[in-house]
């Protein structure tokens, strides 16, 4: 079972994702938190595999749960739910530390999906939240800027890059590319050595960020 926190303001909100969490067989949700503040008490007590977090909320932000828990060393894979498509707020909550980025209208089926790619240590982006990444990182980039790294990408790298932005784990990539898993694992260690990314969401970012996907 995927052991599940949601922490969001609103009750309905929680209630109704609570719901409809319910009605799936490998997914438990384990606790409820309705602010910041019981967010960063209740999931070190909780340990849950996913987090389920609202960008926006009282007595402490999604964004300020983040900093709390991955300070503490108490960071789960994270989720981040928000009603808003916005750019800027998505590029802070990854940076903070989330695994993952959905608007609050995703089917069942999509965040179900997403939930398993993060128990799974896996990221999961809704495309909407995508272009929102892109031109916000467009917004901020600076006008002096450029995208040149140390050693350029080879094109296999860029095709396994590609595939770590949608949320494809090592044996997916795999499967998709046709090369043995170790192979992969390799691409994703010189990924992550050349784009100076500790991690495989900040080297999606990077990516996006530095224009690393043309």
């Amino acid at each position: 079972m995927i052991r599940v926190v949601i922490a969001d303001d609103q009750m309905l909100v929680r209630q109704g994702v609570r719901g409809l969490l319910e009605l799936v067989p490998d997914i438990e949700v384990v606790g409820e938190a309705s602010d910041g503040e019981e967010a960063v008490e209740k999931v070190p007590e909780l340990k849950p595999d996913v987090l389920l977090l609202d960008i926006r909320m009282p007595r402490l932000s999604g964004i300020a749960v983040l900093d709390a828990l991955r300070e503490a060393g108490q960071l789960p894979p994270t989720l981040v739910l928000t009603t808003f498509d916005d750019g800027d707020a998505a590029i802070a909550a990854i940076k903070a530390g989330a695994k993952g980025l959905m608007l609050k209208d995703v089917s069942l089926d999509d965040l179900t999906q997403a939930i398993r790619a993060l128990a799974e240590n896996r990221t999961a982006f809704q495309p909407a939240m995508t272009e929102s990444l892109v031109a916000a990182l467009g917004r901020s980039r600076p006008a002096s800027s450029d995208n040149s790294i140390a050693e350029p990408l080879t094109g296999r790298e860029k095709e396994v890059l590609h595939l770590i932005c949608a949320g494809y784990s090592n044996k997916e990539i795999a499967d998709l590319l046709a090369l043995a898993e170790g192979t992969v694992k390799n691409h994703v260690s010189n990924l992550l050595l050349k784009l100076g990314a500790r991690d495989r969401t900040r080297a999606a970012l990077i990516a996006l960020q530095e224009g690393h996907l043309g």
